[in-house]
């Protein structure tokens, strides 16, 4: 099995950082814009990329203001069976947060391309944590 690691430094507290992660405010400004987001453990989340490209993720965790975790039950086929978990640690005011996206099968060309746009992710989080701006999906040229 194969897994994604990255780790940010975000100016701000903890409570703000889980909170743009938990969010329909927060993850409209950090991933996409189009989504359904609930706030409880079992729900799932639908986050959408353009008109045929949906990613559904089921709450598995949530542990204010310290771990996020989502099992992926439907998007890409390599991403079902995955899990992406956010954990914060908090130190004087700034936040350090460890993304990791692990059970990938192998690692592939897709796993690649999205290795590099967690931490695309991660800088989106961290602008609209510490500016009030992100970079989500429908803002990105690349």
């Amino acid at each position: 099995m194969a897994n994604i690691e990255h780790m940010q430094t975000i100016h701000a507290p903890a409570t703000d950082v889980y909170k743009a992660l938990t969010t329909r405010q927060g993850l409209s400004e950090v991933w996409t814009r189009e989504l359904k987001v609930n706030d409880q453990v079992g729900a799932i989340n639908e986050f959408y990329f353009g008109d045929d490209d949906l990613t559904k993720m089921q709450i598995i965790e949530l542990t204010p203001p310290e771990k996020i975790e989502w099992l992926c039950t439907e998007s890409d086929p390599e991403w079902v069976g995955t899990r992406v978990s956010f954990e914060l640690n908090e130190n004087r005011g700034k936040t350090n947060i460890i993304l990791r996206h692990s059970n990938w099968k192998e690692v592939t060309n897709f796993y690649r391309f999205c290795n590099y746009n967690w931490a695309m992710f991660l800088f989106s989080l961290k602008t609209y944590c510490e500016d009030g701006t992100g970079l989500p999906y429908q803002d990105r040229k690349f």
